[in-house]
């Protein structure tokens, strides 16, 4: 089963290592930015969500996870250890690894339209429709940390799932 640990600020990397020291499956999603120094401009690797690691535990290995140095507590929901589902785990996964293939349009449909990938590498998993920079994405949110990805997923891979506001935009036609 998959649970997101919060980490020491900037521990992630380390936590990961120390993790994968003791054989515990950790998963880390880090994304390249570039970095300006006053100097130098860098590529350098970063936290998709900073202050979060996921770790895929049995019963015996959960607490040798959460007592790994750098680790600070399991996220909770209601008192439980917050599970993170596969599905989620996995969407961020191709979003990592595909994001610059996954691209199309939505202009047809409006924000607060929750839809659900039906084709492509992201099939089964459901977003809801957000603007950003005057474009339209789904958002496929992990529950667990509480943050969003966006993707660009082309619209004939989408279904509607619910209306949210209203569902389609019309374009005048001057006559």
């Amino acid at each position: 089963m998959w649970y997101a640990i919060y980490t020491k600020p900037r521990w992630e990397k380390k936590l990961l290592q120390g993790l994968q020291d003791k054989n515990i499956e950790a998963f880390l999603p880090l994304r390249k930015t570039l970095k300006q120094w006053s100097d130098r401009k860098k590529w350098v690797e970063e936290p998709l969500f900073s202050c979060y690691i996921f770790v895929n535990v049995n019963p015996q290995e959960y607490y040798q996870a959460i007592n790994t140095y750098g680790a600070v507590r399991y996220i909770t929901f209601e008192g439980k250890p917050a599970l993170v589902p596969e599905q989620q785990i996995n969407a961020v996964k191709i979003y990592l690894n595909q994001c610059d293939a996954i691209t199309g349009t939505f202009e047809e449909l409006a924000p607060g339209i929750e839809v659900e990938v039906i084709e492509g590498p992201m099939k089964g998993i459901r977003g809801e429709m957000h603007q950003w920079k005057n474009h339209r994405r789904v958002a496929i949110r992990i529950e667990a940390v509480g943050q969003e990805i966006m993707l660009n997923i082309p619209r004939n891979n989408l279904k509607v799932l619910s209306s949210g506001q209203q569902g389609i935009f019309t374009q005048e036609t001057k006559n």
